[in-house]
């Protein structure tokens, strides 16, 4: 059964990303999957049994084993408690259908299993070690979106109602993507679009970006079409602040300047300054 996969860890975006993946759910029908995942190191004691050791220092090491042990009972503790607060904010917002999975191993082992049955994943844009660092983006983060084969919405510090999405579109495939997926998807059933494409006026990108515009409406959404000349990321992330969306859409890859998204500067420039949710197509 289809679901969305929120990715929650210890870091203060979880009640963000539980909103974010109860907005999500409830407009597509589905439910919820919450997913942590501890690495290795954060789910087992370190393995001292090689040591060779006698008297003091012996049991100095029982008890560090001892010690090592318990700190992987409570980090366990700890991130079951941090799911089941996310569980509770998802049924108040009205998510019945939500289950919870923590896991042990390698991150994008344990994605790419629990994604197979995913509609989108939902991540936070910094983890635990990055809360409060403005200019450095969740270190998995950027590993998710390259190896999802699902939507990624990347969300905010905090959860705002969304109205309206501005997509950055360059007419590459995964643009083009984005563009149906608005069109038939119930996520964006209702919201107000603004398809923005960076390039130099009277280019053959406006014919392109009128094919997008009339296929929007033709689905019955209100969309306006705007060219604008300059760097896509800080054209795109002037107008999502001057337009009022609340939700930017871009591809991963195209064939223009915006092709750089998540293996260039556009996308984590886009991430770093825009402080609404983002959500990625491939």
């Amino acid at each position: 059964m289809s679901r969305v996969l929120a990715c929650i860890d210890g870091s203060v975006y979880a009640d963000s990303v539980a909103d974010h993946a109860a907005w999500a759910a409830q407009r597509l029908g589905l439910g919820v999957e919450l997913l942590q995942v501890l690495g290795r190191r954060e789910a087992s004691s370190s393995d001292r049994s090689g040591r060779i050791v006698a008297g003091a220092r012996r049991r100095l090491l029982q008890e560090l084993v001892t010690l090592d042990a318990e700190r992987a009972k409570l980090i366990q503790k700890e991130a079951r408690l941090g799911l089941d607060e996310a569980k509770s904010r998802l049924v108040a917002a009205g998510c019945d259908d939500v289950v919870i999975s923590l896991r042990n191993g390698d991150l994008m082992e344990t994605l790419a299993e629990h994604e197979r049955d995913a509609a989108m994943v939902v991540v936070g844009k910094r983890g635990e070690a990055a809360d409060f660092a403005t200019l450095h983006l969740g270190s998995n983060l950027e590993r998710i979106v390259r190896a999802s084969h699902r939507p990624v919405l990347v969300t905010s510090r905090a959860f705002q109602p969304i109205s309206s999405v501005l997509i950055g579109f360059d007419d590459g495939p995964s643009a083009r993507k984005a563009v149906s997926e608005v069109a038939r998807s119930k996520l964006y059933r209702g919201l107000r679009v603004l398809l923005v494409t960076v390039a130099e006026p009277g280019s053959r990108a406006q014919a392109a970006l009128d094919r997008a515009v009339d296929e929007i409406g033709k689905a019955g959404l209100e969309v306006d079409g705007r060219m604008a000349a300059g760097k896509p990321e800080e054209v795109i992330s002037q107008m999502v602040e001057t337009e009022g969306v609340e939700m930017l859409m871009i591809g991963a890859y195209g064939h223009s300047r915006l092709r750089t998204l998540m293996i260039g500067s556009t996308t984590s420039a886009l991430m770093r300054s825009c402080k609404v949710p983002v959500a990625i197509y491939r």
